[in-house]
Formats: structure tokens, C-alpha cells, sequence
């Protein structure tokens, strides 16, 4: 895609016809992705099968993708900071998992017993992430946080489970400003992310009633922000007092260290919920911890817990994801990636500091969030408030930035929640920087009023 004409936009175009503009240039850019949006509506609610990706007017289709970039149906490439929603670690067609999966189907999928895989990758992550002593696969991250609520609320006989606004455990798991209405019927209780005084309060006046504490140590799906060490310490220790659960979901963070964010931290949590790339690409989700908790599971003690899923240990993932981590994902290959990402987000911060701009990035290692916010981000509500009254003005910013970066080469979501791959480069980065400087030259007026 070219940048052609972005620059000679007037410096102070409303964001109205600003936007209208955007999205006139990107429909016509389109077509084909466009047929395919209008086509796929006659079997699909809204053309869609997965909330996260759809965005207006239509979502571009991917036709394929390779090292650092992907493809649509309408020929443009772009380098790919969506990745997956944070699954896509390894960048595109990795050679060693690409190999490991062309023997696996020559060996056949559906085998109806243990393969020759899967314990070899138990064994690989129980190593890396201490705390799961033992450990079980699912299907995905949020199989993997259902059963490790369920694990916990059978484990300590108790129902409720303590949450935190802006919280994404999966599909029905979801507590952004207030709980999706297709949420399990457990029993929550919710109270600010990084605010550990309030946490430890509510974690006191209802620990009779807790089964389980459960958080991301950075919330991704809240916009990118990093869990205060103090405040997980918090967590671990109260949690511990009160025989509560303590369960890490890394779905999305176990790619910040080889070890995860409890790695980084030190807090060996009561139990770990994993998915996303530990599959190597395929689906997959995995949760464990205490050797106690666990054995539960263990079909030849007496009254184990039952946890059947027909592909729970399906080929392709065990085989993908042994070979992901022992040709692959190195602890050396991980570090490098997320110091690209902390270099990133400073230098995303720095482009706006110099302009006086209230546009700044949060995140962790390779994971980052844009926001057009001026003020401390610790937690949602710290984004909302920065928001109210002019929520409608932020969407649209976000939108226009969306589809500036994309007419310039850079896979992004409205959301602007981005992360790296392995095969992110030194070039690519640099890419995306000149491309956002250029936004925030160009629309530089827009942000000013819309975020004084």
C-alpha cells in the first residue's frame, strides 16, 4: 500500500471529514475483502465468527502470511503487529514447526491415544514456568482459565472468585465495564486492577467466600497495562494467608519472559493458565500448578477429577509446540523480542513527548498499547475518566489511526493493542515509527483537540 497523499492533508481538517476521508480511500482500496465481508454475512451473524476481528466498515481478509508480514485478498502487504492477538510469537511459517507439522500428518491426526509429543512438551513448560508442577492441555486460554476456576472452586469447597475491572479471562470471561452477559454463572466479585489496598480489602471481607483469585499480570484486553509488582506481591501474599487460589492467567504474557511475567516477578502463583503460542501456531490452551491441585486429575487415584476433550492433546498442537520450544523459542530468542518491544513503546514516547502530544504507549516487553490519554495509565478507569465526554472523538482518532498506519504498510487493530513476533526486524520497527511520526505531524491538530 502507498502513503501517497497522506502527507498533504490540511493541518486543520475536522475529524470528521478527516475519518470520512480514511475510510473512503480504504474501501477503494478494498474491493475484494469488501465482496468477501458482503458474502460471508448470508451464514454468519454480521458476516463474523470472532468479535475481536471485525471492525467497520469491513475487516480486510488475510490470504497469507510469511516471516513478518501477511497478505490480503486485495494484494497488500503488510508487517504484522496484530500477530494473533499475541499467538503469534514465532512470526509466519516458522521452517522447524512447518516441518514438525508435515510429519505429524504424515503420521496421522486422529490417533485416539497419547502421542509421542505431548509429554515431552509438559515436561518443556512444567521447566519454564516452575509453578506448574503438573500440568494438563485444553483447547485454548479460555478452556485452560474455566478449568482452573472450576479446579479451584472444587479444591477449597468454596463458590465466588475475585476479578478485576477490564479483566479478559476468554469468552466468557470478560469483565470490561461490567460482566459480558455470557459469563459462567460463578459467583464474582471485582475491584480496580493496581490498586492493591482495595484488592486486599476485598479479598479480606469476602475470603470465607473466595475459591480463587485471578489476574493477568498485565491486562491486554484493558489496553496494555503492566500489573504494579507491589500489587501482584499483594495478591500472592494475601491470597496464601487465606488459603485462596492464586491463579496467574499468562495466556497472553507468558511470551514476555521465558519464564513469564511471574518469572520476571518471582510470585510462583497456586496455579497458571496457558495458551496461545505454546501450541507453536495450532490451537491450544494448558492449565496447572501445585502438584497437590493437580494430582486431583490423577485417573487412578480414587474420586478423580474427570477432564476429557477430545483434542485436548491433538497432534498437531503437541507436535507445533515441541518443536516451538526446543527449535525455536529460545530463552535468548524471547529476551531479544521483548527488549525490541521496550525499546519500541520508548521510542513511540518519545516522538509524542517531543510534539506535546497526549498520545502514549503502555505495555511490557513485546506487548504495547496506543492511547490518545494524557495523565497516568494504571488501570481502566484511569482511561475512562480521560475519556469521558469525548468517548465518541477518542473512537474516531483511534479508527483514523488504524487506517492511516494500514494505508502505510502496518497491520493494526482499532483497538491499537499491538505486539511483536520473532521475525519482527530492525526495519520493520523503523517502518512503523516513520509511519507514526507522519501520523502525528499530519493529524497532530486533530489530537490537540481532541485531547487538549
Amino acid at each position: 500500500m502507498s502513503a501517497t497523499g497522506l502527507a498533504s492533508r490540511s493541518s486543520n481538517q475536522n475529524l470528521t471529514s478527516a475519518l470520512r476521508e480514511a475510510e473512503d480511500r480504504y474501501i477503494q482500496a478494498n474491493p475484494r475483502s469488501a465482496a468477501i465481508h458482503g458474502a460471508s454475512q448470508a451464514a454468519m451473524p454480521g458476516g463474523n465468527t470472532r468479535t475481536t476481528l471485525h471492525y467497520s466498515p469491513f475487516p480486510v481478509c488475510i490470504r497469507s502470511a510469511e516471516g513478518s508480514r501477511v497478505t490480503d485478498v486485495d494484494g497488500h502487504s503488510y508487517v504484522d503487529f496484530i500477530n494473533e492477538y499475541t499467538a503469534g510469537v514465532l512470526g509466519h511459517s516458522d521452517p522447524a514447526v512447518k516441518a514438525a507439522l508435515t510429519q505429524a500428518i504424515a503420521d496421522g491426526l486422529t490417533l485416539g491415544g497419547p502421542s509421542i509429543y505431548e509429554h515431552e512438551l509438559a515436561a518443556i513448560i512444567s521447566s519454564r514456568f516452575r509453578s506448574m508442577e503438573r500440568l494438563r492441555f485444553c483447547n485454548s486460554g479460555t478452556e485452560a482459565n474455566l478449568l482452573a476456576l472450576a479446579t479451584a472452586r472444587h479444591v477449597t469447597g468454596r463458590p465466588a472468585v475475585l476479578v478485576f475491572d477490564g479483566a479478559y479471562h476468554g469468552s466468557m470471561l470478560y469483565f470490561s465495564h461490567g460482566a459480558s452477559p455470557l459469563n459462567m454463572p460463578i459467583p464474582f466479585f471485582s475491584t480496580p486492577y493496581n490498586d492493591a489496598a482495595a484488592a486486599v480489602k476485598a479479598i479480606e471481607r469476602h475470603a470465607h467466600e473466595l475459591a480463587a483469585v485471578i489476574v493477568e499480570p498485565l491486562q491486554g484486553g484493558a489496553g496494555a497495562i503492566p500489573g504494579d509488582p507491589a500489587f501482584m506481591a499483594a495478591l500472592r501474599d494475601t491470597t496464601r494467608k487465606h488459603g485462596i487460589v492464586f491463579i496467574m492467567d499468562e495466556v497472553m504474557t507468558s511470551r514476555l519472559s521465558p519464564s513469564g511475567v511471574q518469572g520476571r516477578l518471582g510470585i510462583k502463583p497456586d496455579m497458571t493458565t496457558l495458551g496461545k503460542y505454546v501450541g507453536g501456531g495450532m490451537t491450544i490452551g494448558a492449565f496447572g500448578g501445585r502438584a497437590d491441585i493437580m494430582e486431583r486429575f490423577n485417573p487412578t487415584a480414587p474420586n478423580a477429577l474427570p477432564h476429557g476433550g477430545t483434542f485436548n492433546n491433538n497432534v498437531l498442537a503437541m507436535a507445533a509446540g515441541h518443536a516451538a520450544f526446543t527449535k525455536v523459542l529460545t530463552p535468548e530468542a524471547i529476551d531479544r523480542m521483548n527488549a525490541r518491544g521496550d525499546e519500541l513503546r520508548q521510542r513511540i514516547n518519545g516522538l509524542a513527548a517531543a510534539r506535546g502530544l497526549a498520545v502514549q504507549a503502555t505495555g511490557l516487553g513485546s506487548i504495547f498499547g496506543i492511547h490518545f490519554h494524557r495523565g497516568p495509565i494504571r488501570n481502566g478507569h484511569d482511561l475512562d475518566e480521560g475519556e469521558r465526554g469525548r468517548e465518541r472523538e477518542i473512537s474516531d482518532l483511534k479508527t483514523l489511526f488504524q487506517l492511516d498506519m494500514m494505508a502505510q504498510g502496518h497491520y493494526i487493530n482499532r483497538r491499537i493493542l499491538g505486539n511483536l513476533s520473532l521475525q519482527t526486524s530492525a526495519a520493520d520497527l523503523t517502518a512503523f515509527l516513520a509511519a507514526l511520526e507522519e501520523f502525528l505531524d499530519n493529524r497532530a491538530a486533530l489530537i490537540r483537540a481532541t485531547v487538549p
